[in-house]
């Protein structure tokens, strides 16, 4: 069974054509019957309102089809930088990914991004080469891009028969034969000839090109080929799935989505060359023992064994059945109706019922194994990253590590009745999305809420009245400002205070010292777990520095790139309390980081602008102007895209400044970078 599955997700720039391909890959497989248009907001992956209104994807949606008896379970992410969340937990639970890149504008700045993410989740992908009848589409060129970007060795498995307006179909070089769509039947039906003579050549040469590529990554294919026997197309096709698994090879396909032409053959290669859950290397976990020891385990898929392990790895909230938590199977099988254990959270958890996804509707199912992807309903405390097993043996896999947020802004109840609503609608965003957050500010009262970028918290706003039917007003986008350490300290608190007359005493020392830049936060207990202290004791004093942590310094910014280590606890089993050590805690992380040279930090963006290279110079000097440094530059067909780099503080109001000075013909995108020291 699990051979005859595949999880793969479609991940490209924004307006490359990733749902519009879903679509179509929906609608040749008999998942729907009628192709919903991006343009006219009737595509069957943007359900949500506000992607049918602004055509693009949001939400990272999951739907499960079948071709030629096997399952695909295929998850639509957004191409949008400021849903990078969405890119990120769908790439770590993934076998396989579809890339697709346009033909004209080939390798985007998002495209980088998704690339790179799938290279640290080890995916290994395939590349469909969309828009084929635009004007100035050339497929070599973009494959010569990808192969330069990112390093790789491509294999064109199809060649375009003619580009932009002439563009009439795909030769498959693996089996030699031209393909030709039929319009009138919007694509569902193609014919197969033998290739033309005018094009048998330029077909025979590329056809060579692939033998010598899929040869020269296996010895015995290699062994063959250079003793000029000959080669199977069932030994190239069992070959070429192997090097597109290990990662050495990148297969292309091209074709038009938009015009219903080339989306088959790249359903049959999904199948050819991309992985089954079986095939791709065991999940690495911690087993936790006790005293919260961990050893190192892998996750083997297997569908049969005893302990179930699952990753929740989207929550989404819907009106009617409320929280719906996304989670992959890892090994063994959940079933409704009975109870199961949330690792990181240390919680029994009821699976009420199990949902099959697609899109916008659900199948209810009855249990959900290794290697597939399912809905959970019923989950009261999961959040995105926890994993789901055993409480007689819990395994703990690698949570999704997301970025954190760098703008925020004020938001408020119209009225007083909308408050506790507010709230709720609040809890439930931030428990979806990593990377949105909010706070009260202590001084000021006021609700602040945080995200990756202006468009990000523009829907999220939106989301809230539309959605949620909460009246609300917003304020001007602000920077979240970040608090560090840049020395080393020790600091020893004792901490005695009578209350109810009762003597509540703790003693501990603590050192603190930066961490490199992007790291983040680290926490750590050197003393060791024993019995004369008891283990709520190190749970307060880890709790009370994760909160620490969340407050910051001196500015009230919360802590980045700082680590924590507690040194020696003085514990007094007669007087020592819970409270007494978190209020220690707390009050030796103010003291020895108030003497390790604490810095203000601020969020610095990568920034990718897209401009006509007549415009070039008025881009640039833009750049320049918002404080920005720009590091490379690279020339397209048709513009230039300006690699640079610059602080998100003078961003805002960005995109008008450009507009404006080129007429409305550029365009740029951002993603954070680091945080750095605030000038």
């Amino acid at each position: 069974m699990l051979e005859n599955m595949r999880n793969i997700g479609i991940m490209a720039h924004i307006d490359a054509g990733k749902t519009t391909t879903t679509e179509r890959i929906l609608y040749y497989s008999g998942k729907i019957h009628k192709i919903g248009e991006i343009d006219d907001g009737a595509a069957t992956m943007d359900f949500m309102q506000q992607e049918q209104e602004r055509g693009i994807t949001i939400a990272s949606a999951a739907i499960t089809t079948q071709w030629k008896g096997c399952q695909i379970n295929i998850i639509d992410t957004p191409g949008h930088v400021d849903f990078t969340a969405e890119v990120e937990r769908s790439l770590r639970v993934l076998d396989g990914a579809i890339a697709v890149i346009c033909a004209v504008g080939h390798v985007q700045p998002q495209t980088e991004t998704v690339w790179k993410q799938a290279d640290r989740f080890n995916v290994p992908r395939i590349c469909f080469v969309n828009k084929m009848d635009r004007v100035g589409a050339d497929f070599f060129a973009a494959m010569e891009d990808v192969h330069n970007k990112f390093n790789c060795q491509t294999v064109a498995i199809e060649l375009p028969i003619g580009a932009g307006q002439d563009f009439d179909g795909v030769i498959d070089l693996l089996r030699m034969k031209e393909l030709h769509w039929d319009a009138a039947s919007e694509g569902e039906k193609f014919t197969v000839s033998d290739i033309s003579a005018d094009l048998l050549s330029l077909a025979q040469e590329w056809r060579d090109k692939l033998v010598d590529a899929i040869a020269s990554n296996d010895d015995a294919l290699g062994e063959k080929y250079l003793e000029g026997e000959e080669i199977t197309n069932e030994e190239l096709i069992a070959t070429l799935r192997k090097c597109t698994i290990n990662r050495t090879l990148v297969p292309f396909l091209c074709g038009s989505s938009r015009h219903n032409q080339g989306v088959q053959p790249l359903m049959d290669a999904i199948i050819d060359f991309l992985p089954s859950p079986s095939e791709v290397p065991a999940a690495e976990g911690v087993q936790i023992k006790k005293h919260d020891e961990q050893e190192k385990v892998n996750v083997v898929c297997d569908p049969n064994a005893k302990v179930p392990v699952g990753l929740v790895f989207k929550i989404q909230y819907d009106v009617q059945a409320g929280v719906l938590c996304f989670v992959r199977m890892y090994a063994g099988k959940i079933t409704t109706g009975t109870q199961i254990y949330n690792v990181a959270k240390k919680k029994r958890e009821r699976i009420n019922r199990i949902l099959r996804v697609n899109a916008n509707h659900m199948e209810q199912m009855d249990s959900v194994s290794a290697g597939d992807i399912a809905v959970i309903v019923g989950l009261k405390v999961s959040q995105t990253g926890d994993t789901l097993g055993s409480e007689g043996m819990p395994i703990l896999l690698e949570s999704v590590r997301f970025p954190e947020p760098v703008i925020s802004i004020a938001i408020e109840p119209e009225t007083m009745s909308d408050r506790d609503k507010l709230n709720e609608t609040l809890e439930i965003l931030s428990r979806e999305d990593p990377t949105f957050t909010h706070k009260e500010d202590e001084e000021t009262g006021q609700l602040v809420i945080s995200g990756m970028g202006e468009l990000h918290l523009d829907v999220l706003v939106t989301r809230i009245r539309d959605d949620f039917k909460v009246n609300c007003r917003v304020g001007a986008p602000q920077v979240t400002y970040r608090e560090a350490v840049t020395s080393s300290a020790d600091y020893t608190e004792n901490y005695s205070r009578v209350l109810g007359g009762k003597e509540n005493t703790a003693g501990l020392t603590i050192h603190v010292e930066p961490r490199q830049t992007g790291e983040g936060n680290l926490y750590t207990c050197s003393v060791k777990h024993n019995l004369d202290i008891p283990e709520e004791i190190f749970e307060a004093i880890e709790q009370s520095i994760n909160n620490s942590f969340a407050s910051g310094i001196k500015m009230g910014y919360p802590c980045t790139d700082t680590a924590v280590t507690i040194t020696a606890i003085d514990y007094n089993p007669l007087t020592s309390t819970t409270f007494a050590f978190e209020a220690a805690a707390a009050e030796a992380f103010d003291k020895a980081c108030s003497v390790a040279s604490p810095e203000l930090l601020e969020p610095i963006m990568a920034v990718d602008i897209e401009s006509p290279s007549e415009f070039v110079g008025e881009a640039m000097s833009q750049m320049t102007q918002a404080g920005g440094i720009i590091s490379s530059m690279d020339e397209k067909p048709g513009g230039n895209i300006i690699h640079a780099q610059a602080p998100m503080a003078k961003m805002f109001g960005f995109t008008t400044k450009l507009r404006s000075v080129t007429q409305g013909r550029a365009s740029f995108g951002m993603i954070f970078s680091h945080f750095q020291k605030k000038i």
